[in-house]
């Protein structure tokens, strides 16, 4: 897993190179359409609530994300006509994931295919393939094909946007940012350390970074085998706040700018007021100061900031598996291909 993570600059890199010159073909499929549904499960998924945020935010473009069964079991004949259909799978071979990008396409959808594979079902089936350039993952936990799915997320949003190359200089600056988070490790050792004492931790975290948490939320279930729970900062401070107390962790992820800054920061000192530790992912020194603990994250802008936010959070899972005496490589209980319960 800490070999696989180390890749991830080049990965970023490969995938920049190889995706950023299909944008035309993006816009082109999406052309006369109105919106763009992503189907994925897993930690694919959590990738793909960051390709909605930044679809609406940045492109003005309406997504959602479909809900499979629908598609599998209840067999409902939508129409699709004005959706580009997005489906992402780091194996393009999760049997369900494949049958929904058909049932799709057999609605009018147009379908682009986004998988770390190249000779895959998903891939195959599709009318145009974002194939990300990870190269192959052995550990189970998903890393940098995680981080390939980002900006593959990243390519898709740009792509239908009024400016497509608005980002590039700071999609250009994302590797660079990953090498120096994997090289200083700033604060995971004594995030890890603290996560191992713990009885309960949440996790939060709002808007372009709410993927973010809920990815770091599932690393540290499926890695660590931890209770976790990620929750929208919206969420937690609907009604689950009021059980944080003394003897819990709640990890909470920011960027370091952007109008969900100051919401994630008020949190960090209200949870502390309650007798939480907080350990914050990123964010801004006033951010850090309002933590109990922090791990540094991206020097990047909010729209990219997820790219680096999630190395920061695969780090402290790792961490805290070896600090647990876990193999962070094959969790138990877990296989590479996603798999559900088959159509009925």
């Amino acid at each position: 897993m800490l070999r696989e993570m180390e890749e991830q600059p080049d990965a970023v890199r490969r995938t920049l190179e190889a995706l950023l010159p299909l944008r035309s073909e993006v816009a082109g499929l999406f052309a006369g359409r109105r919106r763009v549904l992503f189907v994925a499960r897993g930690s694919s998924d959590n990738a793909a609530i960051y390709g909605r945020y930044l679809l609406e935010t940045h492109a003005g473009v309406v997504g959602g994300l479909a809900a499979p069964s629908v598609a599998t079991h209840y067999r409902s004949e939508l129409d699709l006509t004005d959706t580009l259909v997005v489906s992402v799978s780091q194996s393009g071979a999760t049997e369900e994931i494949v049958a929904t990008q058909d049932w799709a396409r057999s609605c009018g959808g147009a379908t682009v295919a986004v998988a770390n594979v190249a000779d895959s079902p998903l891939v195959r089936a599709a009318d145009l393939a974002l194939v990300t350039a990870a190269g192959p993952e052995l550990a189970v936990p998903a890393t940098k094909s995680y981080l390939a799915q980002l900006v593959a997320m990243a390519v898709v949003a740009t792509a239908l946007a009024p400016a497509p190359t608005a980002l590039d200089g700071e999609l250009g600056l994302v590797a660079g940012e990953v090498e120096r988070l994997l090289e200083q490790r700033s604060g995971v050792e004594e995030a890890a350390r603290q996560l191992a004492t713990t009885a309960y931790t949440v996790v939060s975290g709002r808007g372009l970074m709410m993927g973010t948490a809920l990815e770091t939320a599932l690393k540290l279930e499926e890695t660590c085998l931890r209770p976790v729970r990620g929750y929208s900062y919206a969420d937690l401070r609907h009604g689950p706040i009021s059980v944080v107390t003394a003897g819990m962790t709640a990890v909470l992820v920011a960027a370091p700018d952007g109008p969900m800054l100051a919401p994630m920061t008020e949190l960090a000192g209200d949870l502390a007021a309650r007798g939480a530790t907080t350990i914050g992912i990123g964010g801004d020194a006033g951010f850090a100061g309002a933590c109990s603990l922090a791990v540094a994250g991206p020097d990047l802008p909010e729209a990219v900031a997820p790219m680096g936010a999630i190395v920061a959070s695969q780090l402290v899972v790792e961490a805290l598996a070896r600090e647990l005496g876990l193999d962070p490589d094959n969790p138990r209980g877990l296989a590479k291909v996603t798999t559900t319960d088959p159509a009925s």
